[in-house]
This record gives structure tokens, C-alpha cells and sequence, in this order.
């Protein structure tokens, strides 16, 4: 063997080997575990609200006074219970009926988010690139949509529109596209002064395509971060919206109402406050921990 080939086979020797999927995998979960465990939250959550139908065991709407709060199957010491996570006050299913609310909570996260994203990414690139009167007006009315407490103008808006989802997703959507235009006027105000952005203006770029093309990209990964931590934010905003009348309507099931309806029950029918609780911490810590390991994976200072 010719001194060649030798070396050739000593550096295909040390180059490194291409991992297997289940390596790979391995190696993330090794590597992000909280991630991980937030990814699979978030899934749990969605493969709930996009199957419900056919992963719900019963009609979350089929009541039966004869089931009232029936205990979870496996404590009930008589045996006769045949819900997994007991029954509700009118002999609901309890699991259906979780299973159902996350639907609700997802649509109002998801939705919710998607308009103040929408609104706060706009207003956010207008006052960080052209500053002046524009950054002056937009940052004005910001400074006068925090001074509004959250709750206080949902009740108000909602006791005089009335209930319903979509309400509450457009005052969500409506009310806290704040935190987007803040986030990106900062960022847009530090990258608009970068030397690719001079040297695109310089060779005659539009600055709707500096926008686009530029600028956009480099804080798409903030906006989705972001984005993430506010979805969690808004369910709890509307269970609380609708632990307080003010949220979906009562026959929708939602985790919010179910609570609502539990309050009276607490000490003698654990269950029907306990288990839709539990179904939100989870959810709500998923989309947590999602959003720090999509901030630890997209922000360079956390990696360094």
C-alpha cells in the first residue's frame, strides 16, 4: 500500500461518523432536556385540540344527573364510576371535556398571538426604521395602551360586546401587540445602522425591499420566541376571562368554565377543579419551556 493511501484511509478514518435519527435524537434530548419535555407538552396539547373527536371516550356535552359528580374510576371504592377522571356537577365527563377545552385554549393562544404579531411587527419596522414623528406617535400610543390594566378593559369591553371566543381573541390580538412593536422598534433601530443595510441603501434599494429582504429576517427569530411565551400567557387569560363570565360561552367546554364551575364543589369533589387545573399548568409550561429553548437556540448571547 502506497504512502498515499495510507494517508487517505488515516483521514476518512477520522473524519466523524454521520448519525443515525435515534442518535441524533438522543443527543437533543441529552442536550435540551427542559426543551424536550416542552416540545412533547406542546404536542400532547395540539394532538388534543386537532383530534379531540375521535381521542374524547365520550360526548363532553352528554349530561347525566344520575353520574353527578362521580369520582375518577380508579378511586372510586364502590366501583360503579365509569369516568376516567370523574364526572362534573351534571355527570359530564370529566377527560372529554378537558380534551375538548384544548381546542378553545389553543385557538384563542394561537389566533390571539397571530394578530399581535400581525399589528405589533408593522409598527414595530415603521418606528425603528424611519424614527421621527412616526417612532414618536407609535411609541405614544404604546405608552397609553400599557397604562391600561389588562383585565379592567377586557371587562369592560366584554360586558359591553358580550361574550364569545373571537371577542376574546380580537382584545388580546388588539391589546398586546405592545410587546411585539417595542421589541422590534429596538432591534430595528440597531440593525438599520449595520454596514450591509448602508450598503444596500447605497446601491439604490427601495427601503420597503431593505425591509423585506434585510431587516425582517434578522428578527423573525425574536418575534417567534416572543410569540411562543405570549400563547402560554393568553390561555391563562382566557380561563381567567372565563372563570370571571366573561370568556367562551358556558356550553362551549373550556378550561376556564370548568374551573368556574368546580369553585362550589372544591372540598368535596376534588377532581372537578383539580384535573382541568392540571391540563393548563401543563399546557402553559410547555409553551414555557418551548420558548426558552427557542430563546437559548436563536440568541447568540446564550450560546456563547
Amino acid at each position: 500500500m502506497t504512502t498515499l493511501q495510507q494517508q487517505v484511509q488515516e483521514e476518512v478514518a477520522i473524519l466523524p461518523k454521520k448519525r443515525t435519527f435515534l442518535q441524533s435524537f438522543w443527543r437533543f434530548v441529552k442536550k435540551n432536556p427542559a426543551g424536550f419535555i416542552g416540545i412533547l407538552l406542546v404536542l400532547l396539547s395540539v394532538s388534543c385540540a386537532l383530534f379531540s373527536q375521535w381521542i374524547a371516550p365520550l360526548d363532553p356535552g352528554k349530561a347525566s344527573l344520575s353520574s353527578r359528580l362521580s369520582p375518577p374510576s380508579w378511586a372510586d371504592d364502590t366501583g360503579k364510576s365509569v369516568f376516567l377522571l370523574g364526572a362534573d356537577q351534571v355527570g359530564r365527563d370529566l377527560l372529554s371535556r378537558i380534551i375538548y377545552g384544548a381546542k378553545i385554549s389553543l385557538m384563542v393562544g394561537f389566533f390571539g398571538v397571530l394578530i399581535s404579531m400581525i399589528i405589533g411587527t408593522i409598527l414595530g419596522l415603521i418606528s425603528g426604521y424611519f424614527g421621527k414623528w412616526m417612532d414618536d406617535l407609535i411609541m405614544r400610543v404604546a405608552d397609553i395602551q400599557l397604562a391600561f390594566p389588562f383585565i379592567l378593559f377586557a371587562i369592560v369591553i366584554m360586558s359591553v360586546l358580550g361574550t364569545g371566543i373571537w371577542k376574546i381573541i380580537l382584545i388580546l390580538g388588539l391589546t398586546y401587540w405592545v410587546g411585539f412593536a417595542r421589541l422590534i422598534r429596538g432591534q430595528v433601530i440597531s440593525l438599520k445602522e449595520q454596514e450591509y443595510i448602508q450598503a444596500a441603501k447605497a446601491i439604490g434599494g427601495t427601503q420597503f425591499r431593505i425591509i423585506r429582504k434585510h431587516i425582517l429576517p434578522n428578527v423573525m427569530s425574536s418575534i417567534l420566541v416572543l410569540g411562543t411565551m405570549y400563547i402560554a400567557e393568553f390561555i391563562l387569560l382566557e380561563a381567567s376571562l372565563t372563570f370571571l363570565g366573561l370568556g367562551v360561552d358556558p356550553t362551549v367546554p373550556s378550561w376556564g368554565g370548568m374551573l368556574a364551575d368546580s369553585r362550589n364543589y372544591v372540598t368535596t369533589a376534588w377532581w372537578t377543579a383539580t384535573f382541568p387545573g392540571i391540563a393548563i399548568m401543563l399546557t402553559v409550561l410547555g409553551f414555557n419551556l418551548l420558548g426558552d429553548w427557542l430563546r437559548d437556540k436563536f440568541d447568540p448571547n446564550m450560546k456563547m
